[in-house]
């Protein structure tokens, strides 16, 4: 769980570092690319139960990320 905590962390800074290099991008293009990228940390999980944990945490669809963000700003 803690890595998982971890790989969370460091995936928004490399998400957030990838969004301001790439500032041509669309902000959903820029979700997909730090959705593949901690997809791809998943990955390297061994244990199946905290792999399994990792990608239901990355798996929400754009739209939803959206609204939700967009809520915060509110």
């Amino acid at each position: 769980m803690v890595l998982v905590k971890h790989l969370r962390l460091y995936g928004l800074a490399c998400c957030s570092l990838a969004i301001v290099v790439t500032a041509g991008c669309t902000t959903q293009q820029a979700y997909i690319t730090g959705q593949e990228w901690q997809r791809n940390q998943c990955n390297r999980i061994v244990d199946n139960v905290e792999r399994s944990r990792c990608i239901e945490q990355i798996n929400m669809p754009y739209e939803d990320y959206k609204r939700q963000a967009d809520a915060l700003k509110k």
